[in-house]
């Protein structure tokens, strides 16, 4: 069914203006319903799927989609009982929405309040994940947003039917059916980038084309992150199984993440003994390795090399690239120069240096001794998972519930006038009499 976009973003500002006033009980009991309503129509779900599968089958055949995306894509009873659940973990959070950031008496009876609240309407260009669209539909009702979704079309009439289900959910509580509104087709994606009147938040979750394209033809705020070039430091007091083990997690436990590494970074001065260890593990799981010259000379191997400009590539494969470096400073001045402020891990027992690492590397995620796969909202405990912002404004790194409100300042006062506050025998302010 074609929707109109610029009168489904107009109800969906309106079912913001109901949303952004429940309560936490209300958003709960919409939530519980969404929860069983994905039980309950299982079935119905699992056949929508199956034609996307079928159709997508054709593409993988055809070389134009890998078999990655389309086991993602996939519905099974277990993956809809887990989306069921992720809706249940967003219903246990805390109501972000209300809560009181900063308070002020700036003079007797005049009272500041900084009161966290909703953004409005938040549209999401996602993926083709039937999970994607499941969260962000959980984790806006729950923040009291919205949603306005476009998810890849591979999985169209999957998609489509969950956000049926889901508006017919939110419209047996109390909430609106346009709580929920599935945008189809690209020029519909194309118009509602242009929708800065009615929509407050555009959240792309999918490859860095999509993440810049969204950026460079939208006026509204977009939160999400272009690249994910993400690094691991082995530091010559690294325990070198530990950091074998951390470098196969992050680059074989799911490879086409964002938060995969994709360059591993090791001391010289221990080049010689633990790359060919590495290297040799790296191959032993399917791993193709490139590398710098030093790399290569100590493997002695066939190893294709890095180019410059390669260094910021995000492979989103079985593919990793090493480097040797001048201990702990090359590690940095590397990681400043060609990461993209995602996730970046040192594995060392020099607390010094890991110290130094955290405090110095300027990325969304600082990791010490853990595999960078666990940069990831649902791991954090945030129920479920917007997605990764590698910038600095509003939030930073896996977004949940925290990173769909804003905030406003409420100021209450009995009659106060500006005038009072200058002039001959002005009113003091309680700040400035702190500093008297």
């Amino acid at each position: 069914m074609t929707v109109d976009i610029t009168s489904a973003a107009i109800a969906a500002k309106a079912a913001s203006k109901r949303l952004a006033i429940f309560d936490q009980r209300t958003k709960n009991d919409v939530l519980e319903r969404m929860a069983t309503a994905l039980e309950v129509s299982s079935a119905e779900l699992m056949a929508e799927n199956r034609q996307d599968v079928e159709n997508a089958k054709t593409q993988v055949t055809a070389g134009a989609l890998s078999s990655a995306a389309l086991a993602r894509l996939t519905l099974t009873p277990e993956k809809i009982l887990q989306m069921s659940a992720s809706v249940r973990a967003v219903r246990a959070l805390e109501d972000p929405v209300g809560r009181i950031l900063l308070q002020s008496e700036l003079d007797e009876g005049l009272e500041l309040k900084k009161i966290s609240c909703p953004f409005g309407v938040i549209a999401a260009i996602v993926e083709a994940r039937p999970d994607a669209v499941v969260q962000l539909s959980a984790l806006a009702l729950k923040s009291g947003n919205a949603l306005m979704i476009k998810a890849g079309a591979e999985i169209g009439r999957t998609a489509s039917a969950i956000v049926a289900l889901l508006s017919q959910a939110a419209e047996s509580g109390e909430a609106p059916a346009s709580a929920f509104t599935h945008v189809e087709g690209r020029e519909a994606a194309r118009e509602l980038l242009a929708l800065h009147e009615y929509v407050d938040l555009m959240i792309p979750r999918g490859s860095a084309e999509l993440v810049r394209f969204v950026s460079t033809n939208t006026r509204i705020p977009v939160l999400g992150h272009a690249d994910g070039v993400c690094h691991i430091y082995v530091d010559a007091a690294a325990n070198r199984e530990m950091a074998i083990s951390l470098i196969l997690d992050s680059k074989t436990q799911a490879p086409s993440t964002c938060n995969a590494v994709e360059t591993v970074l090791v001391d010289a001065a221990i080049a010689g003994e633990f790359l060919p260890l590495l290297v040799d593990a790296l191959h032993a799981h399917k791993v193709k390795t490139r590398g710098c010259e030093m790399t290569r000379s100590v493997c002695r191997q066939q190893m294709e090399a890095v180019a410059e400009d390669e260094w910021r590539l995000e492979y989103g494969d079985l593919t990793l690239a090493i480097r040797v470096v001048n201990g702990l400073h090359g590690a940095l001045d590397h990681i400043e120069g060609f990461g993209s402020h995602h996730t970046d891990c040192i594995v060392t027992d020099d607390r010094a240096a890991a110290e130094r690492f955290l405090r110095e590397v300027d990325s969304a995620g600082v990791f010490h001794n853990v595999s960078t796969r666990f940069s990831d909202g649902y791991r954090y405990g945030f129920g479920a998972e917007v997605g990764i912002s590698t910038g600095k404004l509003h939030a930073r790194g896996p977004v949940g519930l925290e990173g769909l409100v804003t905030y406003k300042y409420v100021l209450s006062g009995k009659g106060h006038c500006v005038s009072q506050y200058s002039g001959p025998g002005a009113r003091r302010f309680q700040h400035e009499m702190n500093f008297s």
